[in-house]
């Protein structure tokens, strides 16, 4: 009998790194999504029940698509898609060559499964956020409430949008583009890496302060893109999105302490990876001269705090400067609460206060930094309300225990 925490931790640990590898393979072997994810699910659900009682099996992975499997070919038994006589470990090898064969690609080989699923995600029949939701949703497990919040809409809202992303990709053939087809899709898939790197660093539930696996999953997804795509293809916008990938976390294990969350400013610099910064910044080197885009422009603040060799010495002048270019480019709430985080270092908390009057938000972060800006001018009462009310949003037990701090702070120091 095993403990029901080391079970828990074990389908959380497959749930994370085997959910989109088992659904691709699935997707692959039985052309249909929702058969494939059903079936996975069961599996999932099947562990729960067998693994307290037996033990974790000494390969998860084999054990969840083994067991998706079977469930699969009973599915497609009652709707009579296989002929009832047919053995079922007939079946089973049947299908299995099959997915060898599916798998295997003529000329371009493209041997990751994930990325293989991604592209399907992407397809031109999606918007590029269904495209990006479905595939944080399918690829990376991500929580539908967690990526409701990435989108800034209610969890019901996303969870139909969905379904529909899925009904509309049904049926769709599970295969690599070529050419046009493959450069075509690139868009959407740097969008997609690049939610799922900001549902790493910015978890909205739970009790992690970053999701390190999650961030470097989606590095990783900009890395084969870029390996894949034809010599042809223009790779400036993946290699400005993969250097404010590596920027950012690079500074991954200063950016907690304690289980608690630690603001850029007080992070230990010599923590930060400095071989990840040096790729980065190679990678911008060529990019000086290029038209701005929204990646760009990202890296290229990244870049200033990077460079800076302490806090004192960021450049936020010309952190300001870009995120002016930004919202030109694409104004949205959160470009704009960066932006006034820039005009308070520049110009002081009161504009900062000022640039956040006509930021509308949902979720704790916007009362966050308004709490924080508060306190720099002594309204330590208005702080304290603006402390409370993003406590009360906050659905991250670490970054919540971290504003409390803030917050209690204010009291001891009257």
């Amino acid at each position: 009998m095993t403990s029901t925490d080391d079970v828990a931790a074990r389908l959380a640990d497959a749930l994370r790194d085997e959910w989109g590898r088992l659904l691709a393979l699935l997707v692959a072997q039985y052309r249909r999504l929702d058969l494939a994810e059903d079936a996975l699910g069961d599996a999932f659900e099947a562990a729960t029940r067998t693994w307290p009682h037996d033990g974790p099996p000494t390969n998860p992975a084999a054990w969840l698509l083994t067991t998706a499997r079977r469930r699969a070919v009973d599915r497609l038994r009652s709707e009579h898609t296989l002929a009832r006589s047919m053995p079922r470990l007939a079946v089973e090898a049947d299908l299995t060559a099959h997915a060898s064969r599916v798998m295997a690609d003529a000329g371009e080989a493209v041997v990751d499964e994930r990325l293989r699923l991604v592209l399907l995600c992407a397809h031109p029949r999606l918007s590029r956020e269904a495209a990006a939701a479905l595939t944080l949703r399918l690829v990376l497990g991500v929580p539908t409430p967690d990526i409701a919040r990435l989108f800034l809409q209610s969890t019901p809202t996303m969870a139909a949008r969905l379904t529909r992303a899925r009904k509309k990709i049904a049926g769709e053939r599970f295969e690599i583009p070529r050419g046009d087809g493959l450069t075509a899709r690139t868009g959407v898939v740097a969008d997609v890496a690049y939610l799922a790197f900001t549902a790493g660093y910015t978890p909205s539930s739970g009790d992690a302060v970053v999701r390190v696996e999650m961030a470097g999953e989606a590095i990783r997804l900009v890395r084969v893109l870029r390996d894949v795509l034809p010599p042809t293809a223009d790779r400036r916008e993946l290699d400005a999105l993969l250097a404010v990938m590596l920027l950012q976390h690079s500074r991954r294990d200063a950016r907690s302490a304690g289980g608690l969350p630690v603001l850029l400013a007080d992070q230990d610099r010599g923590r930060w990876h400095d071989a990840e910064i040096t790729e980065a910044l190679s990678l911008l080197e060529p990019l000086a001269t290029a038209p701005a885009t929204p990646y760009l422009l990202q890296a290229l603040i990244a870049a200033e705090h990077a460079v800076a060799p302490r806090p004192s010495a960021t450049a936020w002048d010309r952190i300001l400067a870009r995120y002016d270019e930004l919202l030109e480019l694409t104004d949205s709430p959160v470009v704009r609460l960066n932006r006034a985080v820039a005009v308070s270092e520049v110009h002081g908390p009161r504009d900062g206060l000022d640039a956040l009057a006509d930021v509308v938000l949902r979720g704790h972060r916007l009362p966050a930094v308004r709490a924080e800006l508060l306190a720099r001018l002594g309204r330590a009462d208005e702080a304290r309300v603006a402390y409370d009310a993003a406590c009360t949003l906050c659905e991250n037990s670490a970054e919540r225990a971290h504003l409390r701090r803030r917050r209690d702070a204010l009291d001891r120091s009257r």
